[in-house]
This record gives C-alpha cells, structure tokens and sequence, in this order.
C-alpha cells in the first residue's frame, strides 16, 4: 500500500529525471507570491471555462457539421472523401502559423485584445454560414468548398488569436486552475456542437443526409439533396446561429474579468519592489522555452498528432442498425454527431479528471511523453467499426461508442490537460504568459501534423 501512495504522489522529480531550471523556487508556483496574492475564484474560473468554450467551439463545429457538409459535397466523390481532411489541415495549419507569428510577439502584446478580436471574428464567419444554409444552395461543391475553407482559415485564425491569448492570460494569474478551466471548456465545447448538431437534424429534418460516399463508390443521388441542403437546412441554420450567439455572450463575461486582472495587477505593483527592467513585458526566446518544457511540449505535441485522426474514422463510420427500422438517431445526419458527441464526453471525463492532483502526473513529464506515444495504439480499433456501412468487425454501436470513442477522447482530455497545467510550474514567474503561449502552440502544431497524416486514412 506505501508503494502504491508513493506513486501516486505527486512528488518531485529527481534532479537527473526532468527539473526546472530555476536555482531555487522563486520561479515555480511553490515560491510566487503572485500565487498568494491571487486566491481562488470559482466565478474566474467559470469565465476562463467560458473562454475555453468559445476558443474551440469553431473547431468543433466543423466536425460535427459532417452530414451537413457531405450533403453539400456529395456529388462530387472526391471532394466528399477528402473534405474532412481539408478542412482539418486548414485550421490547424493557419492556427499554427498565427501562434508562431503571435509567440514572437511578446513584449507589446495586448492578450485581452487578442481574445475580444477573436470572438468579433467567429461572430461574423458563423453569421455567414448561418446565411449560407438558406441561399446560394445551388452552388458546385467547389465553389462551396472554395467558401468552407475560407470560412475554416478565417475561425482558425482567430482561435490562433484566442489559444495565444487566453493560455498566456490564465498563466498571469498564477493559478493553474485557471488554464484547467480553459481546457475544461474546450471539452464542454467539444460536447454541445455535436449534440445541438444531433437534436437539431432530429428535430427539424425529415430526410436523413445520404451515407457519407467511399473514395470509389460515387453518388449518383445527390443533385436533389444537394439543392435542398439534404434536408437540414433549418438544422444547420440553427446549428450555426449557436456560434453567433456564444461569441456575444463570451465577450460580455470577458469584461469584468479583465477589469478584474487590471486591478490585481495595480495591487502586485504596489507592493512588490519597482522592476529594474522598464519594459512592459520580458521576451521570452522560443528555445528557451523549448529546453525548459522539452518532455511537456512533446507530450502535448504527440497526443493531438495521435488525434487528429478521429475525425476522419468518425465522419466514415455508421451505425450498425438500418435507420428506415431503427429510426433517425441512427442515420449519419444523427449518428455521426453521436459519435462526436461520446469522443467529445470522454475528452470533457479526462480534462475535469485533472483536477485532482493525484491523477494529473504533471510532475511526470516523461511518463506523459510516453502515454502520448501509446496512444497510437488505439488506432486500429477504428478499423473494425463499420466504414461507409460495409460491415464491422465488432457488429454493436456500444462498442464503437463506449470502447474506441469515450476511451480515446479519455486519454486525449487526460493528457492534454496534465501537459498544459504543468508548464506554469516549470518555468520562472516572468515567463509564465511566454509558457502558455508556447505550449499552445505546440499542441496546434500536434493538430497540425495530425491533420497532414490524417489524409492516409482519407481513402480508408
């Protein structure tokens, strides 16, 4: 029993293992005395989850918008197999090269602004494709792509905005809880999309969308469905209305949050001794960074390269069950946010999960590096789900459902989260928003290469 609580203690590391690089603990949560002076606030927290709603709330509705897409695409095969894909290394590209852009930018950076520019963004893109549910539906799949991935690179610009902006915000409050709840948030962002994707179709659509198409099997029925949006019109409109309205709400809790921050900050001023450095904010190098959080930002960065491949499996895998017998909630228009909805919960189950110090490992940077790289190993059990309705290995939706998505979005929301916590406790307090900053970046940049490796399994 001793060696059972010895290892799940969160103790220190040895000196040889993986330690901060500060001389002594001024530089780690255990000696700030910002830490001190920023008690715990539940309603904090509560906007700061708000804030990771919002930040991946654009992301996730891409994926759970898949019926609504292949039905716009479908009589273009190609397009219709490789859409996913596309839209996947879009956002994640763009994403990646705002937060490079953005992480060299530290010393005059207004993170507040980057966060309010953000939802000012997805406002106006959600505002158009809610328009584009209800005109322009007689377009070619091309052209609406051509305006997708438009849409797409402008969301995963301002999330680059909001990543950089709101990680690197929580960090300067010194509380870990903060960027927990950021994390948290995108979990709960990743559960409502796909759900409001669901009970939308199945509430407003009379038709089901038509099967997602496999690289060779053409679709030969879509010109009506394509015209009228395969029935789910009404659906998306409302489905995309959502964004709009979560935007407006999340800039108006940002407000007195950082009223809030301005007002710690004057107090942090006042009391602690006048910096010799008159500069607004120290700049941070990246591969200082790097030396600093190498096992931490490798773990962030192999967990959602690992990823990135459950979308493209998702948007290909049906139901087992005949929807014309069973009913809607097994047609891929609700189907296949059902599955989204069940990855997404498990991911939500992992993040909340490191709230509790003993299960969060962050002092075990190398042991997450390795959980991320065994991670991979889930991956095949995709393969024996039904693909484009040609039969599964394991014949039952409970076991695609609570044994490959709830598991891999477990591990996903687990190890995510116990990197990004970690890495305030790492470094000096000074380089604590650069930290936050970095590490967002290479968990883009895990999404990223995921998302270029996900085209090998688009012919799947």
């Amino acid at each position: 029993m001793d060696r059972i609580r010895a290892f799940l203690a969160p103790v220190k590391p040895a000196a040889d293992e993986y330690e901060p690089l500060a001389e002594d603990e001024s530089g780690t949560l255990a000696g700030s005395t910002y830490r001190e002076a920023t008690p715990f606030s539940w309603l904090e927290y509560s906007i700061f989850a708000l804030i990771g709603v919002a930040m991946l709330w654009a992301w996730n509705m891409f994926l759970a918008a898949a019926p609504y897409f292949q039905t716009r695409f479908q009589s273009d095969p190609w397009i219709a197999a490789n859409s996913q894909s596309a839209i996947l290394t879009v956002f994640t590209v763009t994403t990646l090269l705002a937060l490079f852009i953005l992480s060299n930018m530290q010393s005059t950076a207004n993170y507040p602004l980057r966060i309010n520019a953000a939802l000012l963004i997805n406002a106006v893109v959600f505002g158009l494709l809610t328009a584009s549910t209800s005109s322009f539906l007689d377009v070619s799949p091309k052209i609406y792509l051509a305006f997708v991935l438009l849409m797409v690179a402008s969301t995963a610009w301002a999330a680059g905005l909001m990543q950089n902006g709101a990680f690197a915000f929580a960090a300067s409050f010194g509380r870990p809880e903060y960027t927990q709840g950021i994390m948290a948030g995108q979990g709960v962002a990743g559960i409502l999309p796909p759900l409001t994707q669901m009970l939308s179709f199945l509430a407003f659509s009379d038709t089901s969308p038509g099967i997602p198409p496999s690289p060779d099997q053409p679709s030969d029925s879509a010109t009506s469905s394509q015209k009228n949006g395969g029935g789910g019109s009404t659906a998306a409109f409302i489905y995309f209305l959502t964004a709009v309205i979560l935007s407006a709400v999340t800039v108006a809790a940002f407000i007195p949050l950082v009223r809030r921050h301005t007002h710690l900050r004057r107090r942090q001023r006042s009391t602690a001794p006048p910096p010799s450095d008159s500069s607004p904010r120290r700049h941070v190098p990246l591969p200082t960074l790097l030396v600093k959080l190498r096992w931490l930002a490798a773990s962030v960065f192999t967990c959602f390269a690992v990823t990135m491949f459950f979308p493209v499996f998702t948007a290909k895998i049906l139901s087992v069950h005949d929807p014309s017998r069973a009913g809607k909630l097994f047609a891929p228009g609700a189907f296949i946010p059902l599955a989204f909805f069940f990855w997404n919960l498990g991911d939500l189950a992992g993040r909340v999960s490191t709230m509790l110090p003993r299960f969060s490992l962050r002092h075990r940077p190398r042991l997450l590096f390795g959980i991320g790289l065994a991670r991979a190993g889930l991956l095949p059990l995709y393969l024996m789900c039904n693909l484009h309705g040609k039969g599964a290995v394991v014949g039952s939706d409970l076991f695609y459902l609570l044994l490959v998505q709830f598991p891999f979005g477990l591990t996903n929301g687990w190890l995510g989260s116990s990197s990004m916590m970690a890495a305030g406790e790492w470094v000096a307090e000074d380089e604590r928003e650069a930290a936050g900053g970095f590490m967002g970046m290479c968990l883009v940049g895990g999404l990223a290469v995921g998302s270029v490796l996900s085209f090998t399994a688009a012919g799947v």
